[in-house]
């Protein structure tokens, strides 16, 4: 079966790895980060719908989206990088703060539009 190797040994291996599979697994990790972004944005615009539309839950409804916009943005930018030929650009420590507030945003929002 799997056979457990040293470090070193495991280092010795590593000019065999195909250096195009790292960033095609990132690539996919944002848009499924996507596509759980919008799912929360669309449950949480059906339960703002469903139980009315008074001012707190537009408000949080507004943020969601914001969030989701935000999230959107940043994981196509960050996709179309990976998609380059070569070695992709590391992630800034700008746009991975951007993405994080903006996923706040969306679950607070969701959680605002929920509760209210």
């Amino acid at each position: 079966m799997g056979e457990v190797t040293s470090g070193a040994a495991a280092g010795a291996g590593r000019a065999d790895r195909d250096p195009g599979l790292q960033p095609e697994r990132t690539r996919l990790a944002w848009r499924r980060t996507t596509l759980a972004s919008t799912v929360v944005a669309v449950l949480a615009g059906k339960a703002g719908l469903a139980g009315g539309a008074s001012g707190g839950v537009l408000a949080s409804g507004v943020v969601c989206c914001a969030g989701w916009a935000g999230v959107l943005m940043v994981a196509h930018r960050r996709i179309r990088g990976l998609a380059g030929a070569g070695t992709p650009a590391r992630l800034t420590p700008r746009y991975a703060a951007g993405v994080v507030v903006c996923v706040l945003a969306t679950v607070v929002g969701g959680v605002g539009i929920v509760l209210l």
